[in-house]
């Protein structure tokens, strides 16, 4: 095979798959019924055709029979004038007339003949249309369930083209889901590190581990101020609650603690009297 044939079976095979692919059938049935139907139209013109060409042909027969009968009629009349001359011209154009007529009779009869058969075909023709017809709907309605059946059992499988799509979008929008999780969870763990804080400060490691101690010291500093101050809150409380018991149980003995004390103080008094006298006297005799 040379190159050129491979070359043209190539291509027709390639045109061949592509309208199989294209193909609907449903459309192939009704144009095969349109053409049907063209077809059975095309043989109802021609026996119409034919049919008004037999109706000329019977009008020409009828003239010329008239012509007959006149023609007979002149021999007639040239017989009854004694003009056998007259009357051998009008038997001689009534034969030539009986010629045509006979001629036209057999051409007639031809055409009805082939009248009667194109209407015999007609009616052979117009009854498959008819029965192609009713298979022509009954097919349409099988391919049309059929159709129908592959397609929810494309849906329902997903292998259809439009689920195929459906598939591939849900896939993608998964995939994107994860990268941007993912993409989350670097962020955190970058910042959690402090790779961002190197981005924005001029510090280094050391400096910001020493700035978190000097924080950390900081917070424990306050704490245990806040830890003291609410500590010596409650003793203060504790010891006015205290001092409120104390007062309302040693009331009584108070009185008599302050009777003992103002005596007491007042034999100092007097000691620290004498005393300061006896110093005077001291250093009047050493002069």
């Amino acid at each position: 095979m040379g190159i050129l044939s491979r070359t043209s079976y190539v291509i027709r095979s390639k045109l061949n798959a592509l309208l199989n692919r294209s193909e609907d059938p449903t459309e192939t049935l009704d144009y095969s019924y349109e053409k049907m139907r063209d077809e059975l139209q095309d043989v109802k013109q021609g026996i119409a055709d034919l049919t008004t060409q037999k109706k000329r042909l019977e009008m020409q027969k009828r003239r010329l029979e008239e012509n007959v009968d006149k023609h007979n009629e002149q021999a007639r009349e040239a017989v009854r004038q004694d003009r056998d001359d007259l009357a051998r011209k009008a038997l001689e154009k009534k034969q030539s007339k009986m010629n045509q007529i006979e001629e036209l009779n057999d051409q007639i009869a031809d055409l009805q003949a082939t009248q009667d058969d194109l209407v015999d075909k007609k009616d052979t023709l117009q009854g498959r249309i008819e029965e192609f017809r009713t298979k022509k709907e009954t097919m349409k309605a099988k391919y049309e369930a059929a159709e129908a059946s592959s397609q929810v059992s494309e849906a329902l499988s997903g292998v259809g083209d439009e689920m195929g799509d459906v598939a591939r979008s849900i896939e993608r929008a998964e995939e994107r889901t994860e990268e941007m999780e993912a993409r989350s969870e670097a962020m955190n763990e970058l910042e959690e590190t402090g790779a961002f804080d190197d981005a924005i400060s001029d510090g280094d490691e050391i400096d910001r581990e020493l700035e978190s101690l000097s924080t950390s010291k900081t917070v424990d500093s306050e704490l245990d101020t806040l830890k003291a101050e609410m500590g010596d809150g409650e003793s203060t409380e504790a010891a006015t609650e205290t001092a409120e018991s104390d007062e309302s149980t040693d009331g009584e003995a108070s009185t008599a603690d302050a009777d003992d004390e103002l005596a007491d103080l007042e034999a100092e008094v007097d000691d620290a009297e004498v005393e300061a006298e006896l110093d005077e006297l001291r250093d009047d005799e050493s002069k």
